[in-house]
């Protein structure tokens, strides 16, 4: 059997997008439980980031000796199947990577992945637009879910970032658990945000019943709480300290095949939004990297091999 090489893009020294390169090396056959991915499309995400500069180095949580792979979100086609695998070869699928500590990522051609973390793209959801919801959508559902059912007597919920990728999905998520939702964001997003039905504010204030700070405001957001209120945070390294009464969750995504399924069919039935920003090759995947740390981009860049 012929190896499968694959071209990825990778970062030996992080230090930021001038220091992403690519690099073609072997993908393993499936094994037992796992499907091998011809990537059509794979977001970058801010967590992408920080995985370039560096950030999750520093902290001890990726020790690679040769180079660390890059790319969370992926959408593509099935190639190879392992046994004990009910998808077939050529069906559409999208996912996402768990963890850091990896050599390779999503910003590649090829992929293994558990099946198990994986779900079908529906008809009428292209792969490019399938490539921008595993992580956030999840991410999403599953901060939501955190944050817990509204109680009859105090549904106000803050969603901070809600003009963002993770934010526009969790404010419509959240409304079904019964909150009343708010999404902060900048002036210019007020009508995408009352797009999703909910309403709109530009500064934290004061006095929520629960915040869900997908805009990563830490601090800002926690003092935003009532006391005695709930808040879910977006970021696992830095987890804040409980005060005044507040229960502190934080948030690390976890792949979920069933899951990703239904949040996929809720993106064919335009109940959840996608929003691609632009799409660039992997061989430019810098470029891509250093667009998204200027900021101001709404909506995900999406790298196609």
């Amino acid at each position: 059997m012929n190896q499968v090489l694959s071209r990825r893009a990778v970062v030996r020294v992080p230090s930021g997008p001038e220091s992403i390169e690519t690099v073609e090396a072997p993908v393993a056959e499936p094994g037992a439980g796992e499907i091998r991915v011809r990537i059509a499309a794979a977001a970058v995400n801010p967590v992408d980031l920080g995985v370039a500069s560096g950030v999750f180095h520093r902290l001890g949580m990726v020790h690679q000796p040769d180079w660390t792979g890059l790319g969370w979100d992926f959408a593509g086609t099935v190639e190879a199947a392992g046994p004990d695998v009910e998808l077939r070869a050529g069906s559409r699928v999208a996912g996402f990577l768990d963890g850091f500590d990896r050599d390779h990522g999503s910003h590649a051609e090829h992929l293994v992945v558990p099946a198990a973390n994986v779900a079908a793209v529906p008809d009428g959801v292209d792969l490019v637009a399938a490539a921008t919801v595993p992580l956030n959508a999840t991410a999403a559902a599953q901060a939501v879910h955190l944050v817990g059912e509204a109680p009859s007597d105090a549904r106000r919920l803050l969603v901070t970032g809600a003009a963002g990728a993770v934010g526009a999905y969790a404010a419509v998520l959240a409304q079904e658990r019964g909150w009343q939702v708010t999404g902060l964001a900048r002036a210019a997003d007020e009508p995408f945000v009352r797009g999703l039905h909910v309403d709109f504010t530009t500064e934290p204030g004061r006095g929520w019943d629960a915040v869900l700070d997908a805009g990563a405001l830490q601090e800002p957001a926690l003092g935003a709480v009532r006391d005695g209120g709930r808040f879910v945070g977006v970021q696992p390294a830095a987890r804040l300290a409980e005060e005044r009464g507040i229960t502190v969750e934080v948030i690390f995504a976890r792949p979920d095949g069933p899951l990703l399924a239904g949040l996929l069919e809720r993106v064919a039935a335009g109940q959840l939004p996608t929003r691609v920003h632009t799409v660039v090759p992997l061989d430019k995947a810098a470029d891509a990297y250093r667009a998204m740390a200027e900021g101001g981009v709404r909506g995900r860049i999406v790298l196609v091999p």
